[in-house]
């Protein structure tokens, strides 16, 4: 795999000189969105020697080393000499690969800590690790840091584009509006991102075959992987179920995820459980239903009204379409011009929750009524700034129609800081009101 450039390598810098050997990082996030390529490339650079030791792979000989850790430089002349690889005394790194395969190693992270001669890293997918973590012991000493799919910014970076995302950026500082044909170019740009997405094998996919179709296969493979995991966990096949119609239920417009739509005899109240590990999988993003939007909205929530959205939006296009055995390039060319039919809104909003979750944000919503026209409304996003809310509604339409935020801004008025509508227009100010391409959710 190619070692993209990604963020988190500053966060696995920071960690090295904080730590100083006394905690482990376990990298978690979802599969396939490059944790193993990018750790491995940190234990290239950072440190004269490293190991990986990969549990889906591993030979028994080196798993039984952890049978007995009572001689510890036994087990590091062992390690070393199955590994092919010297260790250097506080400047080798050893990475534990997909840890959650194998619970006694995350478990020996404690005493290898305490013994200081190495740093330790480890990834793992969520879904599995809490599934294999009965009978251990979870060491204090390990550091969490959550990985997502390529951002905005990393995917620009992939494909040769950094001057489209700090185009946007330039945008975005100014507040100024810089014109329609510079405006469709960045949009252009925004929704190749959106139909590749970020996992970084479709994104080598796409710079070696520069095709569409080939790409769509890649993220049906991965696709396919989230549904084996599923399984795993709940051979009932619910989880996969309420993954696979994501799509389907953001299309409706309904003001949550109906799981009695999708799972004929069940509410969401008793699928709180199996949501729960789905969130935990990482390959979602969950938005709440904010009860009463304020500054600390998790105290507000809702549990049982959410919407869901897929980590990735390029897994997500490919989801949309997977009644077909192949998703065709024209459609795929359709949707980078803006010229399919469907009403494309619901991959916006899928594409901004993949956003503000990059950027660290939680998801809430809100729906309301209105008393003197009795209709129902809702704001998109709700994102919290300097102790006020910031409400975000998305079109994909007319930008002059947000009743929404108007309503929502009068009822919470004091609670307010900016109020934004994410389009697919330019840059521009629509009374209090700041209207914003897509490509500028990332500076929000």
């Amino acid at each position: 795999m190619i070692p993209f450039r990604r963020k988190i390598y500053g966060d696995f810098l920071k960690w090295k000189s904080s730590s100083d050997g006394k905690t482990a990082l376990m990298v978690e996030g979802a599969r396939r969105i490059g944790k193993s390529t990018v750790v491995e490339e940190f234990g290239k650079n950072e440190y004269k020697s490293y190991i990986l030791i990969d549990f889906a792979f591993a030979s028994q000989k080196i798993k039984d080393l952890f049978e007995d850790l009572s001689d510890l430089d036994s087990f590091f002349r062992l390690l070393q000499f199955y590994c092919k690889t010297k260790l250097f005394e506080r400047d080798s790194l050893i990475i534990f690969d997909e840890v959650q395969k194998f619970p006694l190693a995350r478990q020996a992270i404690k005493l290898l800590v305490k013994d200081h001669r190495y740093d330790y890293m480890e990834t793992g997918s969520l879904i599995t690790i809490k599934e294999n973590v009965k009978d251990i012991l979870i060491p204090s000493e390990e550091r969490k840091i959550q990985m997502h799919p390529m951002d905005y910014e990393e995917f620009c970076w992939a494909v040769g584009e950094s001057q489209s995302y700090e185009m946007g950026r330039a945008v975005w500082d100014s507040k100024k509006d810089m014109g329609d044909d510079l405006n469709r170019e960045l949009l252009r740009k925004f929704r190749l991102y959106m139909i590749v997405g970020g996992m970084p094998q479709a994104v080598v996919c796409f710079l070696e075959t520069n095709n569409f179709s080939e790409v769509d296969l890649i993220k049906r493979d991965i696709l396919g992987l989230y549904s084996d995991d599923f399984m795993k966990i709940d051979q009932t096949g619910k989880i996969s179920r309420l993954f696979n119609y994501i799509p389907a239920e953001l299309q409706k417009n309904a003001s949550r995820y109906q799981v009695s739509s999708v799972l004929e005899n069940d509410r969401a109240g008793s699928m709180l459980e199996k949501i729960s590990k789905l969130i935990d999988s990482k390959t979602v993003n969950i938005a709440y239903h904010a009860n009463n939007p304020e500054v600390g909205l998790s105290q507000n929530v809702d549990l049982e009204k959410f919407k869901l959205f897929v980590c990735d939006t390029g897994l997500f296009v490919t989801l949309c379409f997977r009644d077909k055995d192949f998703t065709d390039n024209i459609i795929y060319e359709k949707l980078l011009s803006d010229k399919l039919p469907a009403n494309l809104g619901y991959v916006y909003e899928n594409a901004i929750a993949q956003m503000l979750s990059a950027k660290g944000d939680e998801l809430y919503y809100h729906t309301f009524r209105n008393s003197s026209s009795n209709h129902n409304y809702e704001v998109d996003f709700i994102i919290s700034r300097k102790n006020k809310l910031c409400p975000i509604e998305v079109k994909s339409g007319d930008y002059r129609k947000h009743k929404s935020l108007d309503l929502f801004t009068e009822k919470y008025s004091s609670r307010i800081q900016d109020r934004y509508l994410a389009y697919t227009k330019k840059l521009r100010k629509d009374g209090p009101t700041t209207c914003i391409p897509l490509y500028l959710v990332p500076f929000l």
